[in-house]
């Protein structure tokens, strides 16, 4: 099958239940556009690559601000031609960009090693990802060691944009991702639970990502993923290499390039529709589970969240 929209499969509920036998499916889109990677070990790779390439990696190194060419830090100035901003849902801890995103978390947990015979009736016999068309956005996988990882949204948001390392565990939200894969996947309501963490993500008032570059102050920038960073930083990696060395290719006319997203909200306006629009898609979950149809509340929030 050639690649494009055609790859975009639709199963009714048999056909989906071959691949992923979760409780209440009803059917099912599937692309096989999809891989599995482990984002730590893609990381770290990558920074052994630059170190091999002659490049040096600063860590433990906080940077405050940016003007032109100039990166701030607590331990110093570090100039260059071009400074590239990519600190994602960390940008509001730069002066200046307080506005620029906001940071929503999104936490995960780990069951313990599943045996095949749970695999057997739970499926992902090919280490497919998944979601739903939920509001409140879950997803997950299976792993390399057997594992069901399983991610999703609902931590709060913390007023003026606060980021912190405790805030990547929420037990609360833990619990809930628990009960929610326990509720959709009845097999696995006795097996055991070993690890849980989050992270921190970047979010844009319009929910558009964007990759540019300020010729005058040579401050280049990439960010604004929503979640989606694993593999459109790849793509944002490859666009800023080619605007930084003064290319025109098919990369620089995608229409992200040089996008601008409006600013968000001062605080307390931030925080109050933030935190409000992550309750009514919470409320607009159980609306549907009720009447069984698209919600009425998700309709409305859709502007603010981007038509998401």
């Amino acid at each position: 099958m050639g690649r494009g929209e055609d790859d975009l499969l639709l199963w009714d509920e048999d056909s989906a239940r071959v691949r992923l036998d979760a409780n209440g499916t009803l059917g099912a889109t599937f692309t096989p556009d999809c891989a599995v990677v482990h984002p730590a070990r893609l990381v770290r790779g990558l920074a052994r690559t630059v170190e091999r390439l002659g490049a040096t990696i600063h860590e433990g190194t906080r940077a405050l601000s940016l003007s032109p060419h100039v990166v701030h830090t607590d331990r110093g100035d570090v100039r260059a031609d071009v400074v590239v901003r990519a600190t994602e849902g960390y940008t509001t801890g730069l002066a200046g960009l307080g506005r620029a995103v906001v940071p929503v978390y999104s936490l995960i947990v780990a069951t313990e090693p599943l045996p095949d015979e749970i695999w057997d009736r739970v499926g992902l016999r090919r280490r497919e990802t998944f979601s739903d068309h939920r509001n409140l956005i879950v997803y997950g996988q299976r792993t390399a060691d057997g594992r069901l990882v399983f991610g999703g949204r609902g931590a709060p948001y913390h007023f003026g944009s606060r980021i912190r390392a405790r805030y990547d565990r929420d037990p609360s939200v833990f619990s809930r991702l628990r009960a929610t894969v326990r509720e959709m996947f009845p097999v696995l309501a006795d097996v055991g639970f070993t690890h849980a963490w989050g992270g921190v993500l970047g979010i844009p008032r319009d929910w558009c990502a964007s990759v540019g570059l300020d010729r005058d102050s040579g401050i280049a920038w990439a960010g604004g993923y929503v979640g989606d960073g694993v593999s459109t930083t790849n793509l944002a990696g490859r666009t800023l290499r080619d605007l930084v060395l003064g290319r025109q290719t098919e990369l620089t006319g995608l229409p992200w390039v040089d996008h601008r997203s409006p600013r968000w909200e001062p605080e307390p306006f931030r925080w109050l529709g933030v935190n409000a629009g992550l309750r009514t898609m919470s409320l607009a979950d159980a609306e549907s589970r009720l009447t069984r149809r698209p919600s009425v509340l998700a309709r409305a929030m859709s502007p603010m969240t981007g038509g998401h």
